[in-house]
């Protein structure tokens, strides 16, 4: 068979285009196309499309046509992505690996111009602007004035890259957030290439070096987020080796009630989903449900896919899909969109339902507004239930005898206390007396100090951002203020959203309660959200106050927002704007007022509530194609700033050895063609002891740089300022500092070090307690090999590739774990880690494991995909604890990558074998 077999004209307007009947393949192999997902179907046109019978390989085509419902083992194929999508925390550590590939390459003899990108790569600088000023006119300007000043040498490697390397293009600082730029205009959809005698038409698909890469799924792009090696990998042209996914469908039914936001919706289905375990797996929505929610609102949950542990949460393409993509200014492509997917059967219409491996439901009558906290995005709170649990949260936090984890635990999903709340003293919060701007207030336990409009998550959506302007404008109707120790933000993802808010005449509202635009960037929703008034902060520290952070955003793991504020809470951008005004989070605001105007009255909630109508009507009238014509049409051309950067376009990059910033990594020192295959681990140590949820935040921080940490005395010695540290994530091109800050999180829980928190761990046989770079590099220079041991999802969050870079930095070769999320498991692939699993119902406490034992792993000479290892670890008095493990190299091609020490010296090799 040749796949041209299948190739056929597609007629739209006075265009013919060339696609691949990937329906009547199915038909000829005997498959009814819709029967099967439709993110399968995705899968079997990428592969019919690319196959040659070399990568891909007729059993490749015949396996996913024949999709399963369930697979006993994992059965790989070889899938093509046809972008690559970063931003630039992620972006340029992927960006000095493929500068270092170059090196690697000249060194061998060959030509260094072969690492070059074969696939479209999209970069968008978003992750770096901080919120060091609000609250006024000027702190946008004086934002990125600040950021340019910090990150100068990173965005100079980054217009380096955009001269010298082909398919790369940046958006420069200050135009928006990725996955928002991704949807409103990146995402083709249906891409159109040149070849042949007509263009040829097909499914558009990405990969992305951020977890929340499946946002586009929102308008039926398949997408997903990877690490950097990963991403490098597919960008030099290999595939992606991936197993068949099972599909979870999610059957909507129903409308949200008058006053429920897109955003309740994805908390409930966020901890809905995490109790059904998707992980690994494709969650499609379907049923008439989805047809009663908007593009943005179906943006808004496929961007929370990480969060509920899927690798997709995708929408077919239909009407609204199309009506969206013409909305955005890209009419002429949403005609191709709806000839295509008419005619291959890839258009959503809801007569007939594909078959799933299971079907959850979900009523959206049902949902409930609702926030997310006060660590983990399942964590779902009703709104009414959030006072009472921040006492219990607040009891527990100061009950030293208490064993509970999560507020999960100790509520129903109503917020109502069940039988193990009982373990927790309830507690008063305490206030303070603090002098801001000359006036006195109180501050103190459940007060919030940061409430932050941010996040593609939701500034994605009109909805809600238009909801969140017409409470501030009914706000300030009635005299309320936001109080002065709340720190406020307004950080779209999108330029456009400024457009139409300021069209809508909602801005001077958001402005009065001090919601100045602050950034076009991720900013508090990944960690930047810049420090706090040094007076806050101090009675912070010295009281031990748990104070709170309120935020439209999708992540708030452990000192991820700021590493002072312990309890943080996901909302809609509404009740953000209602928890500001509140200033606290010990309210039930669906009761209580949130405010009392200059007369004495009180103002509840229901009185600054718009309803949806007048919603409906503002986003009509002022939400158009004009807006998203004009901003994106300049996307790539950058400010005053960018234009000022001075690179020049060279094959191989002039390293500054001065520089704190971008650094020449070691993965390929000594670097051979002849790989050496890696043999059984003898008398390891155990690094660290970790227990459930650890999370790649808590391996690879991505915010503040403590002065007294590792790195921070790397960046000291090397004559920077504190004031200059700037973050982890910006510091992310340069090894030193990034492998000093693995495990670096303040709030990591070493069990060695117990009940301490911090980067520390126990440095064996001494007994002795170090800061963990410090141990390793001890246990480095006595040549011994490392393991960690860890719990339950373990790698969880962000598709951070230095979470396994510094991993094996640290001489780490191996993790034990009772089981991974995908990204993470990959990366520690990637990077030549051995992820292990513990067996079923086998954990570290369960053996007996206390961390001080040295542990043999044998059997990973002749490794096969999901190989049974034998593990001994002995105590210290020679007593003997064996178990066994599974390797969670899962296919061919992992073993193959394991075996190389990692992706990217794999990659060489083969491209140094063709050559």
């Amino acid at each position: 068979m040749k796949n041209t077999d299948y190739a056929k004209p597609l007629q739209v307007d006075e265009k013919t285009f060339t696609y691949f009947d990937f329906p009547q393949y199915a038909a000829d192999a005997g498959i009814a196309i819709k029967a099967l997902p439709f993110s399968i179907r995705i899968l079997v046109e990428n592969l019919l499309r690319k196959f040659d019978n070399r990568v891909v390989k007729q059993t490749d085509l015949d396996n996913i046509v024949g999709w399963k419902k369930t697979y006993d083992a994992p059965v790989e194929i070889p899938y093509h992505p046809a972008r690559v999508l970063m931003q630039d925390f992620t972006g340029v550590p992927a960006v000095v690996d493929l500068a270092a590939m170059r090196d690697a390459v000249k060194t061998l003899g060959k030509d260094p111009a072969r690492v070059n990108p074969l696939v479209p790569t999209e970069l968008i600088v978003d992750h770096s602007v901080q919120v060091d000023f609000f609250g006024t006119d000027e702190a946008l300007e004086k934002n990125v004035n600040l950021e340019y000043r910090r990150n100068s040498e990173r965005y100079e490697l980054l217009k380096w890259a955009q001269k010298s390397f082909a398919n790369f293009k940046v958006v420069p600082p200050n135009s928006g957030i990725c996955h928002q730029v991704n949807l409103e205009n990146l995402g083709r959809v249906v891409i159109s290439q040149d070849g042949g005698d007509a263009p040829v038409a097909y499914l558009d698909t990405v990969v992305g070096t951020d977890s929340h890469t499946p946002m586009i799924n929102g308008i039926g792009v398949m997408g997903w987020g990877v690490g950097g090696i990963e991403a490098e990998a597919v960008m030099l042209g290999q595939p992606y080796y991936m197993s068949i996914p099972e599909v979870i469908g999610v059957k909507l039914t129903g409308r949200l009630k008058e006053g429920v936001t897109a955003t309740d919706l994805v908390l409930t289905i966020t901890e809905m989903l995490r109790q059904v375990n998707v992980v690994e797996k494709f969650v499609e929505y379907f049923g008439p449900g989805m047809k009663s929610l908007s593009v943005t609102d179906r943006a808004t949950i496929a961007n929370m896919t990480p969060e509920y542990g899927a690798t997709l949460g995708f929408f077919p393409v239909d009407e609204k899909t199309l009506a969206y993509l013409k909305l955005t200014g890209r009419g002429e492509r949403a005609k191709l969109v709806e000839a295509y997917t008419k005619a291959t059967g890839m258009f959503y219409t809801g007569d007939a339902d594909p078959e799933f491996t299971q079907v959850v439901e979900l009523d959206l009558s049902t949902v409930e507004p609702s926030l997310a906290g006060p660590a983990r995005p399942q964590d779902r709170i009703a709104l009414p239930g959030l006072k009472r649990a921040f006492a219990d949260i607040l009891g527990c936090a100061y009950d030293r005898n208490a064993e509970i984890k999560q507020i999960s635990e100790f509520h129903d999903e109503s917020g109502n206390q069940n039988s193990r709340a009982r373990q927790c003293r309830p507690l008063a919060p305490r206030q303070f007396d603090l002098q801001l701007g000359g006036q006195p207030v109180k501050l103190g336990d459940g007060n919030i100090v940061i409430a932050a409009i941010t996040s593609c998550t939701n500034t994605s959506n009109p909805h809600v951002l238009m909801g969140a302007g017409l409470i501030a404008k009914n706000a300030v109707s009635k005299g309320l203020r936001v109080p002065p120790f709340v720190k406020t933000s307004l950080a779209p993802g999108s330029k456009v959203v400024m457009d139409y808010l300021q069209a809508a005449g909602l801005m001077p509202y958001f402005k009065a309660l001090g919601f100045h635009l602050a950034a076009f960037g991720c900013t508090t929703c990944i960690g930047n959200s810049g420090p706090l008034n040094p007076d806050i902060e101090a009675l912070i520290k010295e009281n031990d106050l748990n104070v709170a952070a309120v935020l439209s955003g999708n992540r708030n793991f452990e000192a991820r927002i700021h590493q002072n504020i312990k309890s943080n809470f996901l909302a809609s951008p509404m009740l953000v704007m209602a928890f500001a005004l509140a200033g606290r989070v010990d309210i039930d605001l669906t009761v209580e007022p949130v405010g009392i105007d200059p007369n004495g009255e009180p103002v509840y909630l229901e009185d600054l509530w718009p309803a949806h109508e007048q919603i409906d009507e503002l986003v009509k009238a002022h939400v158009n194609k004009e807006f998203y014509e004009q901003e994106y049409a300049r996307i790539f051309d950058g400010d005053q700033f960018w234009e000022a950067l001075d690179t020049a376009e060279s094959t191989t990059f002039a390293w500054n050895a001065a520089s704190t910033y971008i650094k020449n990594p070691p993965y390929f020192d000594g670097f051979s063609i002849t790989p050496q295959i890696p043999g059984d681990i003898s008398n390891a140590r155990a690094f660290l002891l970790l227990g459930d949820s650890v999370t790649t935040d808590h391996i690879s921080p991505a915010g503040a740089i403590p002065e007294d940490y590792p790195a921070g005395q790397y960046l000291i010695e090397n004559g920077v300022n504190q004031g200059d540290f700037n973050s982890y994530g910006s510091r992310r091109g340069n090894h030193e500092v990034m492998m000093r800050g693995t495990f670096g999180n303040i709030r990591i829980k070493n069990r060695l070090v117990d009940p301490k928190q911090g980067s520390f761990t126990v440095k064996f046989p001494e007994n002795k307690q170090m800061y963990n770079f410090d141990a390793a590099m001890a246990y480095k220079r006595e040549g011994t090999p490392l393991i960690v041991l860890g719990g339950k999802e373990y790698g969880t969050g962000s598709s951070r590739d230095w979470a396994a870079k510094g991993t094996n930095l640290l001489g780490i070769k191996a993790v034990i774990a009772e089981s991974y999320e995908r990204i993470h498991r990959n990366n520690l692939v990637g990077m030549g880690v051995l992820p292990l699993v513990f067996a079923d119902g086998e954990s570290a406490q369960h053996l007996g494991l206390d961390g001080s034992e040295t542990f043999t792993i044998t059997g990973i000479e002749k490794m096969t995909p999901r190989k049974t290892l034998s593990v001994k670890a002995v105590k210290a008095d020679g007593s003997e604890i064996d178990f066994n493990v599974t390797s969670r190299l899962d296919t061919e091609v992992d073993v193959e990558y394991f075996e190389n020490g990692g992706i990217l010296p794999c990659v060489i090799r083969k491209m140094m074998a063709d050559s």
